[in-house]
């Protein structure tokens, strides 16, 4: 409950000459859910720059909109006529708000008390499972998780009389959630074992660069088990933790920004699987044609491109949002609207490895795919892929099964799929930009390549000993490439109708929209939870 609603039920009772003593105590109780852990404690907590946990509620709710559940949970100390003299908070607030109008669930550690460790109650209200996660599945709400603490204690133990077998509290309905509603969490301070498992079950996740860290286990354990002093920010800050290893999607640089990715991110999403994502009035002409998009491939082949530039140019102003945007950078992987109707979209980045796909941006790809199936949002693959990273370090990252998952996802796909190739789609990276399971459509700039491998590496394979017996292997190599090359034009493919459509680069929105205006009836009548078959490679 907000501070004016307890200021006016306190106005209120003021008024009146006589309380009940039950009044009394409930009064006493809410102001001392208010308090959290106390004075100093709120104070420390904005020494180490963040937020309390109601001051995140606030932020990033409608105003007035959070309904607390469990306002009273905590330990009461009593005096020896039993009469409550003191609430120490449980660490832990829950609670259902409104976001943009809709509404969620919504809970977050109160580091103020113990330091948002686990509240030792018969049924939890969150952050290890509990009410707030039955909360999302029983109403069908998203579920938004605000974490800020490390989850349990091994004075636990002590309390309860026996180490407790792992999975009492377990992470089913967490699994559960992922195939029902939208689950966003944002790490706002240091996470460790539960509360840090969770914000990976989640199809959104956010930290803040500098104040929030996540691992399986903090540094302590990590001296204790490899003798390795470490740091928290070295172990699990944002560089390790979001950059390289993926683990969390994206970074804020403050708690308030961090709270703006989680309201933008919920936008896209419907409220459950079994509704269509909100679609909102667009002013941005369907029709607007972008000359620019004609001279954005260079003539260069090897040479890159701002393929941000090219996506905001195709997508409604200002509607992109970028998931893990500082890691996997071979792919780009956005939300955005198309005449004010979500889309997903898949894009190959030449500005790093030319767009070649490696283990990162792989699993990039498929967390992305697998998030539109789920919630029936159509998937436009913008494809220029030389095909897989090779090398060494390719193969030691098991670049080639990642990538084959992609393929195997992209498989997989139930919601509408259109892939536009801008540039190059070769070998078994191009085939994970295509569903041969569904319509299988396929336009293509004029600009357009593709092929088992590109001709210059074919070449090389194919005609070793005609090169190498040569009089001059260079320059026979460079005569059977210009040869083959003339079969590659695009334009030779389309005769064949082995793709759609050639198509204009400046007309590249006003038929995306078209397409993904046509994709809604088909969305309607797919709704509900998506059937999960076979092992992945």
């Amino acid at each position: 409950m907000h501070d004016r609603e307890l200021k006016s039920e306190s106005d209120e009772d003021s008024k009146k000459s006589a309380e009940t003593p039950i009044n009394e105590e409930l009064y006493f109780r809410r102001v001392s859910a208010l308090e959290m852990g106390g004075k100093e404690a709120v104070e420390r907590q904005h020494s180490n720059g963040r937020l309390t946990v109601r001051e995140r509620f606030k932020e990033l709710t409608d105003s007035e909109s959070f309904r607390e559940v469990g306002t009273l949970g905590g330990s009461g100390e009593y005096d020896e006529n039993n009469k409550l003299v003191k609430v120490t908070p449980a660490p832990y607030v829950a609670g259902m708000a409104r976001i943009n109008g809709r509404t969620v669930a919504i809970g977050g550690e109160d580091f103020t008390v113990r330091g948002g460790t686990t509240f030792g109650a018969a049924r939890r209200k969150g952050g290890q499972g509990g009410f707030i996660e039955d909360l999302a599945h029983y109403y069908k709400i998203p579920l938004v998780n605000l974490i800020d603490g490390a989850g349990g204690t091994v004075t636990s133990a002590k309390r309860r009389g026996y180490v407790a077998f792992p999975g009492v509290h377990g992470f089913e309905r967490s699994v559960q959630l992922l195939g029902e509603v939208p689950v966003v969490s944002a790490v706002l301070g240091t996470a460790a074992g539960g509360p840090a498992g969770r914000a990976i079950l989640s199809h959104f996740s956010v930290m803040v660069r500098g104040t929030s860290q996540i691992f399986a286990a903090g540094p302590p354990v990590v001296k204790r088990s490899l003798g390795r002093d470490i740091d928290k920010e070295e172990l699990g800050g944002a560089a390790t933790a979001v950059d390289k290893a993926g683990t969390i999607h994206n970074a804020a640089d403050t708690e308030e920004e961090a709270l703006d990715q989680i309201r933008r991110f919920l936008s896209y999403m419907p409220q459950n699987v079994w509704e269509l994502p909100p679609v909102i009035p667009c002013d941005d002409p369907v029709d607007r044609c972008e000359t620019a998009l004609r001279d954005i491939v260079p003539e260069k082949r090897t040479q890159p491109y701002s393929m941000h530039d090219l996506i905001e140019l195709v997508v409604d102003k200002d509607s992109s949002f970028e998931i893990q945007p500082t890691n996997g950078k071979s792919v780009i992987t956005t939300l955005a609207r198309l005449d004010g109707r979500v889309v997903g979209i898949v894009a190959n980045n030449p500005k790093f490895y030319s767009g070649a796909m490696d283990a990162s941006s792989a699993h990039k790809q498929i967390r992305f795919m697998e998030l539109c199936d789920t919630f029936h949002i159509p998937l436009v693959f913008l494809v220029d892929v030389p095909g897989f990273m090779v090398g060494l370090k390719a193969e030691q990252e098991a670049t080639l099964r990642e990538g084959m998952r992609a393929v195997y996802v992209a498989g997989q796909l139930t919601v509408p799929t259109l892939t536009l190739v801008i540039r190059k789609c070769y070998g078994m990276a191009g085939m994970a930009t295509c569903n041969k399971n569904d319509i299988d459509l396929k336009l293509s700039w004029p600009s357009g390549e593709w092929g088992s491998l590109p001709v210059e590496g074919g070449v090389a394979a194919a005609f070793r000993r005609d090169i190498a017996n040569s009089d001059d292997p260079k320059a026979r190599e460079k005569e059977l490439e210009a040869e083959l090359r003339a079969y590659a034009s695009p334009f030779r493919t389309a005769e064949a109708f082995a793709v759609e459509e050639i198509i204009d680069p400046s007309e590249t929105r006003p038929i995306l929209c078209e397409y993904i205006a046509l994709a809604e009836s088909r969305l309607r009548a797919n709704l509900g939870p998506k059937r999960k078959a076979g092992v992945s490679p």
